[in-house]
């Protein structure tokens, strides 16, 4: 496996299902994700402009390959509506060869 063909998950936060639901048909309608999975009703707790702020959000777990995380990166701030959205990709180190290569394989469509 090269670097470029390694999966990531991505988590990214939206404020609500609206943008949740457009940032994944965009990132998988584009080929720039395989999946993206969007978990509502999360309770989020940071620090923006030094204040202490807690909103309920949507998370989304994208699933793609570090070849394609430049363009995901570029195209969800380009459409995301916080000014500074939440993507942190972790590396896949294990799991279901067969799910992974079909992962690899989504944006060969």
């Amino acid at each position: 496996m090269t670097e470029s063909n390694r999966v990531l998950l991505c988590y990214c936060t939206c404020p609500n299902a609206a943008s949740a639901q457009r940032l994944a048909e965009a990132l998988v309608g584009e080929s720039l994700a395989a999946c993206v999975n969007r978990i509502p009703g999360i309770q989020s707790t940071y620090r923006w402009k030094g204040e202490v702020t807690t909103d309920t959000e949507e998370l989304l777990l994208i699933k793609t390959t570090a070849e394609r995380f430049e363009a995901l990166k570029e195209r969800l701030l380009a459409l995301h509506p916080y000014e500074l959205p939440e993507l942190i990709a972790v590396p896949v180190e294990r799991g279901h060869t067969a799910y992974l290569d079909w992962v690899r394989a989504a944006g060969e469509d």
